[in-house]
């Protein structure tokens, strides 16, 4: 993955207050969609392990299984909601692991956390990454950031209630994780292996650590990410091709 924003670790007081209400009043508010709270702002109160939000639940036992291409080759990418949970500066964060294979070999696994606040906003609170030559051996962990170490902020990776134009921070840590993402559709048609569905969700996300990178994502309404596509950059694509419920 390659990042999700947050806020700026010195805003002021004043502008802080602003944002955690606006937060609760719309999933995130004029001024949530440029910032995220400083670590001393976050409330663990205001957290749950729950993941409700219907844009991007998260079941434990759920594995989502995506298809495509990727860097030339073909890519498989699991993404498996566990039962873990994981404590980042006093907030319960779930754990979903990712695992990213390339023409049959697991290029990349990563462990993301996230936990969803009091208004329904989804926030991502860090990630710890892992790289793979092709003999399985770790070659990098650069894109590991969690909240608190740093300067390292959450993000909003999904609001509780999308609007159309909103600029949202998903993750930050200067120069390794600085994602954001523009929600430019709430109501696209779009069809994947998996199924067809007319009205999903489409945001654009983009990092200034890759500025000729831009992808889209595709979101449906109670199963979440169905499609991740590159606009500008790399030929990338990823389609959900099946849903592991669990107990199945």
């Amino acid at each position: 993955m390659r990042g999700r924003p947050v806020l700026l670790a010195f805003l002021a007081a004043a502008l802080v207050a602003s944002v955690l209400s606006g937060s609760r009043a719309a999933g995130a508010g004029a001024g949530a969609a440029r910032a995220v709270p400083s670590r001393a702002a976050i409330d663990p109160a205001r957290f749950t392990t729950t993941i409700d939000n219907p844009w991007f639940p998260l079941v434990p036992g759920t594995t989502r299984v995506y298809i495509g291409r990727r860097d030339g080759k073909s890519a498989t990418n699991t993404v498996t909601v566990t039962a873990n949970t994981k404590r980042i500066v006093g907030v319960d964060t779930v754990i979903v692991e990712d695992k990213g294979y390339l023409a049959g070999r697991l290029a990349e696994s990563t462990l993301d956390y996230y936990a969803q606040d009091d208004a329904g906003a989804v926030w991502y609170f860090g990630e710890d990454t892992a790289e793979y030559d092709r003999h399985g051996r770790v070659v990098s962990t650069e894109g590991t950031w969690l909240t608190g170490r740093g300067g390292a902020q959450p993000g909003i990776i999904m609001a509780a209630e999308p609007v159309v134009g909103k600029r949202i921070r998903q993750e930050y840590l200067r120069g390794h994780a600085e994602d954001w993402y523009r929600v430019i559709d709430l109501a696209r048609p779009v069809t994947v292996p998996y199924g067809s569905f007319p009205d999903a969700l489409v945001t654009a996300e983009w990092t200034p650590l890759e500025p000729t990178v831009r992808d889209h994502k595709y979101y449906a309404r109670g199963i979440g990410e169905v499609r991740e596509v590159a606009v500008h950059g790399p030929n990338e694509a990823l389609d959900l091709q099946r849903v592991i419920r669990p107990g199945a």
